[in-house]
């Protein structure tokens, strides 16, 4: 049947920019950047190499050795602070990575489903030219998707200014120029982060005694069109308060998916992915 043909975001077979709602009103501002022939000399980022820090020109950040460079700076905690830094342990890449909000969290999480191999926070800084003089940027993120370098700043839709947008517009022309995806995250489509938040719970690695998963994966494949609802499935297996547990662990793996545009319940269709 595929169900995943007629859900709004398929989790097993969706990417970032379907769970997500992007910002690109910057690309407004462009015109308001100092191009030209010579930019990619001009412009330049510095990364955290070793023991101290590096500085490329633009057209020469193919030589950087990405992989091993450390966050251009700290996540610290003070008193009254009105953001919320911390550390996030992420399945995928095995380490911790660092955040500066609520909302920089809930997008590793998000990378941390869709199997980034590698996430780094705050990569390097970048320093550009535009129409009222020099300014510098540090983005929040770049992660390696699926091969693919995919560079990621995150800012809710309601406190975007226009300083902002400028340096959104300088950094899609860096990862342009390097052949990177880039990408304003702006907020979540409808229902899909209570229901990641909702997976994350079980994606750590557990023992599975039972035979769970043989289980739920004979049991739906067993049954015509491989879809069945959520509490059929679990009911399915020989401890049904553990099935649930475990249908929820193979959403997360994308073994098996669900609409993620929609409340996870009981009624929730699940297919084989």
């Amino acid at each position: 049947m595929g169900e995943a043909t007629i859900a709004k975001i398929p989790s097993d077979s969706s990417h970032l920019d379907q769970l997500v709602v992007v910002y690109d009103g910057d690309a407004e501002l462009r015109g308001r950047l100092r191009l030209g022939d010579s930019w990619p000399r001009r412009w330049s980022s510095t990364w955290q190499v070793g023991a101290g820090e590096v500085c490329w020109p633009i057209r020469d950040m193919a030589h950087v050795p990405v992989l091993s460079s450390r966050p251009m700076r700290g996540f610290a905690w003070r008193a009254k602070q009105r953001h919320r830094p911390g550390l996030e342990v992420m399945a995928s890449t095995g380490r911790k990575h660092g955040f500066e909000s609520l909302e920089e969290m809930r997008l590793l999480v998000a990378l941390d489903f869709l199997r980034a191999s590698e996430v780094l926070s705050q990569p390097f800084r970048l320093d550009f030219e535009h129409a009222g003089g020099q300014s510098w940027h540090i983005p929040d993120f770049l992660a390696v998707i699926g091969g693919g370098m995919w560079l990621l700043d995150v800012r809710p839709m309601e406190l975007i200014k226009e300083e902002d947008a400028l340096k959104f517009a300088a950094a899609r022309e860096v990862a342009a120029a390097c052949g990177w995806r880039y990408s304003v995250v702006a907020g979540w489509r409808p229902h899909v982060w209570s229901v990641l938040d909702h997976l994350s719970s079980r994606r750590r690695p557990a023992r599975d005694l039972l035979g769970m998963r043989d289980q739920l994966l004979t049991a739906i494949d067993g049954r015509e069109g491989r879809v069945m609802t959520f509490s059929e499935l679990a009911d399915a297996t020989s401890v049904p308060s553990v099935g649930r547990a475990n249908i929820v662990r193979l959403l997360w793996q994308r073994d098996l998916g669900i609409d993620l545009g929609s409340p996870l319940r009981d009624s929730s269709l699940i297919w084989a992915a």
